[in-house]
């Protein structure tokens, strides 16, 4: 560190190592998905706007809803993220870490940390090449931003905002997860067939994934990190490739459905998630309004049945125990009983949708837990934590 450094910057991060060393302390459980306590108020995130720049589905701002309360709106919390003329910009992820108690989101310029505790925009930085889905290191230290479909991603200090590095594979960044394990990210690219595997210590690309048989959509990958479940361009349906080995597995097709035109993302599988358990997967199609459910305790997966929501879903994911499936529409889906219980709306009576929400789970004031945007699976190996909180 240089020693002309100001005296404060290095106060702020001797006590951003020392937050993130205590929360690493605390008891992880065996499985990220075990239930909550019952002291513990779990909150679900949105994201505004997450539905391209629509200030309809919601406004702008981070809406927050009461998950053990019928899914009732509790508040909203004042963001950044605005052009030259002070209009809001589209929202293309969430990203938070319990560890550091902050919460990041990303529009297609900047990227902005927010406390989750005082809820104040603690900063805000634009990027020369944009912004897009971004993912963060379970021990809440460093974000892998991608450039607004561009040919690089940002190794961003999640402290300060600052570039430590540079991955560059030219294609298309667009959509990035980090595993529980902390030790890959996986980045996929508008303009490639392959999911690139970077290695978290170095920042270096160690492997390509696939060709899978178009480019490469919103995907998911398994708790031990041996899978991934890729939505591509044209199909209905995924393809899986094999994370260790390198190449593409299966393609699984929905089956008596057609494809057609759909609003957003021109894709009609926009949107994939495994549940916590990792014993279902679950399926976007605009064109027909519907989840698809599938069986994945076998492979490939068999496609179990379908369930109809308000509008053409683009993302889903789940409340951290699996209790609950979220797709972009603001339907809530019991997942027990597929049952709708819930639609998401804001303080004026609007429907929200969002394809950028996390569950946060809070004890007091104190956040101790979060989900991830993504539908994740989250069973680890016998003998083995999640890694962290998140």
């Amino acid at each position: 560190m240089n020693a002309r450094q100001p005296l404060g910057k290095l106060a702020s991060l001797l006590l951003f190592s020392t937050a993130a060393l205590a929360a690493a302390s605390k008891p992880v459980p065996l499985f990220a998905f075990d239930r909550a306590s019952p002291l513990t108020q779990r909150r679900l995130y949105v994201a505004e706007p997450g539905i391209r720049d629509y200030l309809e589905y919601g406004g702008h701002g981070l809406l927050v809803f009461d998950i053990d309360h019928g899914h009732r709106f509790v508040k909203r919390i004042a963001t950044a993220g605005l052009d030259a003329k002070g209009k809001p910009l589209n929202v293309k992820g969430v990203c938070t870490s319990a560890a550091t108690r902050k919460i990041y989101v990303s529009t297609i310029e900047q990227l902005m940390c927010l406390d989750l505790v005082t809820e104040k925009l603690l900063w805000e930085k634009r990027f020369e090449l944009g912004c897009d889905r971004m993912a963060m290191t379970p021990d809440g230290q460093l974000i892998y931003l991608p450039s607004f479909e561009g040919p690089l991603w940002y190794v961003v200090r999640a402290l300060d905002g600052e570039v430590v590095a540079k991955i560059a594979p030219n294609s298309g960044s667009h959509n990035t997860l980090v595993g529980y394990s902390g030790n890959a990210a996986y980045l996929a690219g508008l303009k490639s067939p392959f999911l690139t595997v970077a290695d978290t210590r170095t920042n270096q690309p160690i492997r390509a994934v696939g060709p899978f048989s178009a480019s490469i959509r919103p995907f998911t990958v398994s708790g031990r990190e041996t899978l991934c479940f890729v939505n591509v361009n044209e199909l209905l349906g995924f393809e899986i490739g094999d994370l260790v080995g390198g190449r593409k597995l299966h393609r699984v097709e929905v089956k008596g459905f057609e494809k057609g035109p759909t609003k957003r993302h021109g894709c009609p599988s926009h949107g994939i998630g495994l549940t916590p358990d990792e014993k279902e997967l679950w399926l976007t199609d605009a064109f027909n309004n519907r989840v698809h459910i599938f069986d994945a305790t076998v492979m490939p997966p068999q496609q179990v049945m379908a369930i109809v929501v308000r509008d053409q879903p683009g993302w889903i994911t789940f409340s951290i125990d699996g209790q609950y499936a979220y797709p972009s529409t603001g339907d809530v889906i019991e997942t027990k009983s597929r049952q709708i219980v819930a639609l998401l709306k804001d303080e004026l009576g609007r429907d929200v949708q969002s394809e950028k929400m996390v569950e946060i789970d809070f004890e007091g004031s104190e956040p101790v837990k979060a989900g991830d945007q993504f539908g994740l699976g989250r069973r680890v190996a016998s003998g083995e934590t999640s890694g962290s909180p998140r």
